[in-house]
């Protein structure tokens, strides 16, 4: 009856307003919660460079040089191809997630990988990033890896998708857990497409020689 039928109606729509008020609370809730930890990985990262600053100067104060810690984190990029290339050098590169010229990923520096960065020197560049260029690189030119497909990182929502079972829900989290080379660094790399760079304007100057020979290739530091 018609009057059956308004009291469905009315019933579906106090569910659905229901519905829609309790998602508007979990947002508001999310974003604080994203608005707290983009406040405390500032807060990290203005201590870690503070700490530096004032080891390096104690350091002086009595004449020592200070050494910093190993960095942990490399950003490498393919500059040359690979026809005739040793199948060892090939499965580097394929390791490196380094399919094209000019393709970059990051990489956590231990034992293992600096082997294979050393492998694969006449082949690519590398050097160790700071906050500013991890920050930009994946602001500006990062991608999702969602179903072997490369979509755009326009939102939180994708992040949240397929890194919160780590904790990891928005841009800031995945910033820092690259840049800290955190515990869930792999799964937060991995959901990285690599990144796909511009040549330099005026191309390579010297591919096949090393950097500290005045050439291109290697680690740059």
């Amino acid at each position: 009856s018609l009057l059956k039928r308004r009291k469905a109606f009315a019933e579906l729509k106090a569910k659905r307003i229901k519905r829609l008020l309790a998602e508007k609370k979990v947002r508001k809730e999310k974003r604080k919660l994203i608005y707290k930890r983009a406040e405390a990985y500032q807060k990290e990262y203005r201590q870690l460079y503070r700490r530096e600053i004032r080891m390096s100067r104690m350091a002086r104060k009595v004449g020592n040089y200070y050494v910093p810690a190993e960095p942990k984190l490399a950003f490498v990029i393919r500059i040359r191809g690979i026809n005739g290339v040793s199948p060892k050098v090939r499965k580097v590169l394929q390791l490196l997630r380094l399919r094209q010229i000019f393709n970059g990923a990051f990489v956590k520096l231990n034992k293992a990988s600096i082997n294979m960065l050393r492998i694969a020197e006449p082949y690519i560049a590398w050097g160790y990033p700071n906050l500013k260029s991890v920050r930009e690189l994946v602001y500006k030119r990062g991608f999702a890896k969602n179903n072997k497909q490369r979509i755009p990182l326009t939102d939180n929502s994708l992040i949240e998708t397929q890194l919160g079972k780590f904790g990891i829900i928005c841009m800031g989290d995945l910033i820092h857990e690259i840049y800290t080379v955190c515990k869930n660094f792999k799964a937060a790399n991995n959901f990285l497409w690599p990144f796909k760079l511009s040549s330099p304007r005026g191309g390579m100057r010297k591919k096949t020689t090393h950097f500290v020979e005045g050439g291109d290739a290697g680690n740059r530091e």
